[in-house]
This record gives C-alpha cells, sequence and structure tokens, in this order.
C-alpha cells in the first residue's frame, strides 16, 4: 500500500515536473537553423562564367540537386530563433551546357545585405570609404600633420643578418 502510494506520488511529481519544462516561462528555447548558411559575401563572391567546383568551393555543396533539373543548385536556409517566427531563405544557381555559372535567384541580390535581416538585427549605415588623393594634405598644425610628418622623416634601418652557427 505504501510503496503505491510512493509511486503513484512520485509518478506524478515526474509527469508535473515534465509539462512544466514544456510551457515554463522564462524557458531558453534554442535557435534552430537548417539547410546552407549562405551569406551575401558568399553571393557576392560568385561570377558568371563560374565552374562548379569553383561555385561548391564558395557555397558548399546544394542542399538539392534536382534530377529533372541537373543544371540548377538549390540552396535553402532557415532559422527559427527560440520562441520567434521562422525566416526562410532560398538561392537557386543555373548553370549552362559548359558546367559555367549562368544565372542567380532567389532571396539574395548580389550587393543587396540580407544578412541583419534574417538574424533579426538592425542595418546598419555605413559611409563608403572616399579615396583621399595625394593632393590632400592634413591641416597646417592638426595631429594628422604632425604624424604624416614623423613618417616622412623616418629614415629606413637595415635588418641585422645573424651569423651562422658554426656546425662541427
Amino acid at each position: 500500500m505504501q510503496n503505491t502510494k510512493l509511486m503513484l506520488s512520485s509518478l506524478t511529481l515526474v509527469g508535473l515536473f515534465a509539462l512544466a519544462g514544456c510551457s515554463f516561462p522564462g524557458v531558453y528555447k534554442v535557435d534552430i537553423q537548417q539547410g546552407n548558411v549562405v551569406t551575401q559575401d558568399m553571393i557576392d563572391q560568385l561570377r558568371p562564367g563560374m565552374t562548379r567546383s569553383q561555385v561548391r568551393f564558395i557555397m558548399g555543396s546544394p542542399l538539392i540537386t534536382d534530377t529533372f533539373h541537373a543544371s540548377r543548385w538549390d540552396y535553402l536556409y532557415s532559422i527559427q530563433p527560440g520562441g520567434g517566427q521562422r525566416q526562410q531563405e532560398r538561392v537557386s544557381l543555373v548553370f549552362n551546357d559548359s558546367d559555367q555559372l549562368a544565372g542567380l535567384a532567389g532571396d539574395f541580390l548580389p550587393g543587396v545585405s540580407r544578412d541583419e535581416a534574417i538574424l533579426g538585427a538592425q542595418p546598419t549605415t555605413t559611409e563608403p570609404l572616399q579615396p583621399t588623393t595625394e593632393d590632400e594634405r592634413p591641416a597646417p598644425g592638426s595631429l594628422l600633420e604632425q604624424i604624416q610628418g614623423d613618417v616622412d622623416a623616418a629614415e629606413p634601418v637595415p635588418v641585422p643578418i645573424p651569423e651562422p652557427l658554426e656546425t662541427n
């Protein structure tokens, strides 16, 4: 009688813990990533005329190689942040008859960054770097002018070459 009561109460307690673990607020939920991770940097490296092996080196093995469309490789990537909405990205690469990259279709486009959007971060805007010409000199008396003066006044120093070790 007592063993049955102990077993029933322990089974009830285990069941309650199992149910509480499923829906208890504040429980960490893992981000679920599936498929090929495709970044904008990978897409920007692709060029028309690349061979299949060059594309495989940059992008990795395709997730889907369709037997009915042998000239098309599909890369799928999905992420579901813990407790968040699932987001999916798709890229299809098309090769011509000579096995060279001919086209690109999908959610990524060359030069358009979507990495921040898929990771849930706010996109940051950066100012493009302006190339400097040699005609542009720093303002007189500025720290930049002092540093440039020190660099210009520096003299090269030869690197000492060590004597060879004696071998007997």
